[in-house]
Protein backbone atom coordinates (compact mmCIF):
# COMPACT_ATOMS: atom_id res chain seq x y z
CA UNK A 1 0.00 0.00 0.00
CA UNK A 2 0.95 3.59 -0.92
CA UNK A 3 0.90 6.01 1.50
CA UNK A 4 1.95 9.51 0.62
CA UNK A 5 3.16 11.73 4.02
CA UNK A 6 3.32 14.88 4.04
CA UNK A 7 4.74 17.94 6.36
CA UNK A 8 4.04 21.66 6.97
CA UNK A 9 6.12 23.78 9.31
CA UNK A 10 3.87 25.74 11.25
CA UNK A 11 4.93 29.42 12.89
CA UNK A 12 3.68 30.46 16.41
CA UNK A 13 0.58 32.57 14.64
CA UNK A 14 -2.97 32.12 14.68
CA UNK A 15 -2.72 32.91 11.02
CA UNK A 16 -1.11 29.79 10.39
CA UNK A 17 -4.41 27.91 11.37
CA UNK A 18 -6.21 29.20 8.03
CA UNK A 19 -2.74 28.30 5.85
CA UNK A 20 -3.10 24.99 7.88
CA UNK A 21 -6.43 24.38 6.60
CA UNK A 22 -6.49 25.20 3.28
CA UNK A 23 -2.80 23.49 2.94
CA UNK A 24 -4.57 19.93 4.09
CA UNK A 25 -7.58 20.47 1.44
CA UNK A 26 -4.52 20.62 -1.42
CA UNK A 27 -3.45 17.48 -0.31
CA UNK A 28 -6.74 15.36 -0.76
CA UNK A 29 -6.80 15.24 -4.42
CA UNK A 30 -4.11 12.83 -4.74
CA UNK A 31 -5.15 10.56 -2.32
CA UNK A 32 -8.73 9.81 -4.20
CA UNK A 33 -10.49 12.01 -1.39
CA UNK A 34 -12.81 14.87 -2.29
CA UNK A 35 -12.57 17.88 -1.07
CA UNK A 36 -16.41 18.12 -0.67
CA UNK A 37 -17.23 14.85 0.84
CA UNK A 38 -17.63 14.22 4.78
CA UNK A 39 -13.87 12.61 5.81
CA UNK A 40 -12.39 15.35 3.71
CA UNK A 41 -14.73 18.00 6.04
CA UNK A 42 -14.13 16.16 9.14
CA UNK A 43 -10.12 16.04 8.50
CA UNK A 44 -10.32 20.09 8.08
CA UNK A 45 -12.05 20.59 10.99
CA UNK A 46 -9.16 18.22 13.40
CA UNK A 47 -6.53 20.15 11.43
CA UNK A 48 -8.15 23.49 12.40
CA UNK A 49 -8.50 22.14 16.29
CA UNK A 50 -4.85 20.50 16.75
CA UNK A 51 -3.04 23.26 15.22
CA UNK A 52 -5.52 26.32 17.21
CA UNK A 53 -4.09 23.90 19.96
CA UNK A 54 -0.39 24.02 19.15
CA UNK A 55 -0.26 27.33 17.93
CA UNK A 56 -2.62 29.11 21.65
CA UNK A 57 -1.16 26.74 23.91
CA UNK A 58 2.25 26.37 23.20
CA UNK A 59 3.69 30.09 21.73
CA UNK A 60 6.11 27.81 19.74
CA UNK A 61 6.57 26.48 16.25
CA UNK A 62 5.09 22.89 15.33
CA UNK A 63 4.95 20.33 12.34
CA UNK A 64 1.50 19.06 10.96
CA UNK A 65 1.78 16.01 9.53
CA UNK A 66 -0.88 13.50 7.83
CA UNK A 67 -0.18 10.41 6.21
CA UNK A 68 -2.86 10.03 3.40
CA UNK A 69 -3.54 6.16 1.83
CA UNK A 70 -3.37 6.17 -1.85
CA UNK A 71 -6.74 5.85 -3.78
CA UNK A 72 -6.11 1.80 -3.56
CA UNK A 73 -6.40 2.03 -0.45
CA UNK A 74 -9.87 2.96 -0.02
CA UNK A 75 -10.32 1.05 3.94
CA UNK A 76 -6.90 2.51 5.43
CA UNK A 77 -6.75 5.70 7.70
CA UNK A 78 -5.57 8.76 7.64
CA UNK A 79 -3.32 10.36 9.80
CA UNK A 80 -3.11 13.12 11.36
CA UNK A 81 0.02 14.42 13.57
CA UNK A 82 1.00 18.02 14.99
CA UNK A 83 4.50 17.65 16.86
CA UNK A 84 5.87 20.89 19.31
CA UNK A 85 8.50 21.62 21.29
CA UNK A 86 6.33 22.48 24.38
CA UNK A 87 6.11 20.00 27.43
CA UNK A 88 2.40 21.01 28.28
CA UNK A 89 0.74 18.04 28.19
CA UNK A 90 -2.74 18.30 26.47
CA UNK A 91 -5.66 17.68 28.49
CA UNK A 92 -9.15 17.76 27.61
CA UNK A 93 -11.72 20.46 29.42
CA UNK A 94 -14.58 20.51 30.64
CA UNK A 95 -16.57 24.07 30.03
CA UNK A 96 -19.44 25.57 30.51
CA UNK A 97 -21.76 26.62 28.54
CA UNK A 98 -20.41 30.56 27.80
CA UNK A 99 -17.32 29.74 27.45
CA UNK A 100 -15.39 30.18 23.89
CA UNK A 101 -12.79 27.80 24.06
CA UNK A 102 -11.88 24.80 25.48
CA UNK A 103 -13.99 22.41 23.23
CA UNK A 104 -10.80 21.97 21.12
CA UNK A 105 -9.83 17.93 22.49
CA UNK A 106 -13.42 17.15 22.74
CA UNK A 107 -14.21 17.49 19.35
CA UNK A 108 -11.16 15.40 18.51
CA UNK A 109 -12.27 12.50 20.51
CA UNK A 110 -15.51 12.95 19.38
CA UNK A 111 -14.59 13.33 15.47
CA UNK A 112 -11.32 10.69 15.63
CA UNK A 113 -12.01 7.11 14.96
CA UNK A 114 -8.57 7.36 17.94
CA UNK A 115 -6.44 9.76 19.49
CA UNK A 116 -3.55 10.02 21.42
CA UNK A 117 0.05 11.52 21.93
CA UNK A 118 3.26 10.87 22.90
CA UNK A 119 6.67 12.61 24.26
CA UNK A 120 8.81 13.45 21.56
CA UNK A 121 12.28 14.38 22.55
CA UNK A 122 11.89 17.89 24.60
CA UNK A 123 8.15 18.23 23.56
CA UNK A 124 5.16 16.08 22.33
CA UNK A 125 3.14 15.38 19.02
CA UNK A 126 -0.73 14.44 19.11
CA UNK A 127 -2.16 12.07 16.43
CA UNK A 128 -5.68 11.02 15.24
CA UNK A 129 -6.96 8.91 12.99
CA UNK A 130 -9.87 8.82 10.74
CA UNK A 131 -10.94 5.49 9.13
CA UNK A 132 -11.65 6.20 5.52
CA UNK A 133 -14.85 3.62 4.02
CA UNK A 134 -15.34 2.75 0.07
CA UNK A 135 -18.55 4.16 -0.53
CA UNK A 136 -20.33 1.37 -2.54
CA UNK A 137 -23.48 1.24 -3.72
CA UNK A 138 -25.90 -1.25 -1.01
CA UNK A 139 -28.89 -2.76 -1.99
CA UNK A 140 -32.57 -1.02 -0.48
CA UNK A 141 -32.79 -2.05 3.34
CA UNK A 142 -29.23 -3.67 3.75
CA UNK A 143 -26.78 -2.18 6.27
CA UNK A 144 -24.32 0.34 4.60
CA UNK A 145 -20.49 -1.11 5.19
CA UNK A 146 -19.60 2.57 6.77
CA UNK A 147 -22.14 3.84 8.68
CA UNK A 148 -22.75 7.27 9.33
CA UNK A 149 -20.63 9.01 12.27
CA UNK A 150 -22.93 9.14 15.41
CA UNK A 151 -21.28 11.95 17.82
CA UNK A 152 -22.82 10.51 20.83
CA UNK A 153 -22.61 13.27 23.89
CA UNK A 154 -21.71 16.25 21.62
CA UNK A 155 -24.65 18.74 21.76
CA UNK A 156 -25.63 20.92 18.57
CA UNK A 157 -27.31 24.25 18.52
CA UNK A 158 -28.04 26.55 15.55
CA UNK A 159 -28.05 30.04 16.32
Amino acid sequence: MQVLQVQLEIRPDPAEVGRARRWARSRLAGSGIAVDEPLAETLVLLVSELVTNAVVHTGRPAVLRLSLPGVEAEDAAVRLEVADSSERVPVPRCVGGEATGGRGLALVDGLADRWGWSREGAGKRIWCELDRCAERAEPAGSEAPCPDAVYEGLAYEAV
